[in-house]
């Protein structure tokens, strides 16, 4: 790790900040080109402790990167992943309060929701369909506490900059049917994506690595050495398969899961 323990904690209370006042911070890249993926995820851990110390309750993990497309844009080879917390969660139809957040985002998704705890090393896409009790579709709202784009240097945010971002996460919907998970072949799930009645997105689970089970066992052997492990009743975003869409105030957002039900919410 590149950053003392001091910056970790500077950069943990920069994103808080940010996030409570809507104003983005400059890219941490920017300000520690030296910064490692050890270090975003202990300035994500921070924030997240922050969050906690606060009344926060851990409710489960997302999942996010997993195409080779965004992979290779980044210029990584793996995933990455961030902390679903208990007011990130949205009602199935409900409204997204768009004062709380900075510039909106959504994403179609599958969640795992866990019967039993799940733990690496070693854990392979088989062990997550044994512990999960249901796979239901879902809305991931994304929003970002960095700037995209550095006003100055020009430079996009990078890999580090996400990470220590939760991930880019800000919420999450949870609707249509909930499915045992030997109950279909996941990755011929699909969603139609649209923005106030206008089809913006379409694609598959087996966008997320093949198998969006394969992301859920990534996540259980990326925790494993910290001493975590996917615990029952947490809900697993296990990533998308379509491109973000640009969400703004008035915007209602349905995803349309086919045989399985659809899930949408409205920016108000």
């Amino acid at each position: 790790m590149a950053l003392s323990n001091d910056d970790i904690q500077a950069c943990a209370d920069r994103l808080h900040r940010a996030e409570k006042t809507r104003v983005q911070i400059r890219q941490l890249s920017q300000d520690f080109p030296g910064i490692t993926i050890a270090d975003a995820y202990a300035i994500q851990k921070a924030w997240v402790d922050i969050k906690v110390a606060e009344g926060r309750l851990v409710k489960g993990h997302k999942i996010g990167l997993t195409s080779k497309a965004m992979q290779s844009a980044l210029n990584i080879d793996e995933p990455d992943s961030g902390v679903l917390l208990d007011d990130m969660f949205f009602a199935d139809g409900g409204t997204i309060p768009t004062e709380r957040f900075i510039a909106t985002r959504v994403e179609a998704e599958l969640a795992f929701v866990m019967s039993k705890r799940l733990s690496g090393p070693d854990c392979t896409m088989f062990d997550v369909l044994n512990a999960t009790d249901f796979v239901v579709p879902a809305l991931e709202i994304l929003d970002t506490r960095i700037q995209r784009v550095d006003p100055t240097t020009k430079a996009t945010r990078k890999i580090y900059d996400t990470i220590a971002d939760n991930a880019a996460n800000a919420g999450i919907v949870l609707g249509g049917r909930p499915i045992r998970p030997l109950d279909a072949d996941l990755r011929w799930i699909g969603a139609l994506c649209f923005r106030n009645g206008q089809l913006e997105e379409t694609g598959l689970a087996a966008g997320v690595l093949n198998h969006p089970a394969t992301a859920v066992a990534w996540l259980a052997n990326k925790i494993a050495p910290l001493g975590l492990a996917l615990e029952p009743g947490q809900v697993v975003l296990a990533g998308s398969f379509i491109r973000p869409i640009e969400t703004r105030k008035g915007d209602t957002i349905q995803a349309d899961y086919g045989a399985y039900g659809s899930v949408s919410c409205y920016f108000a």
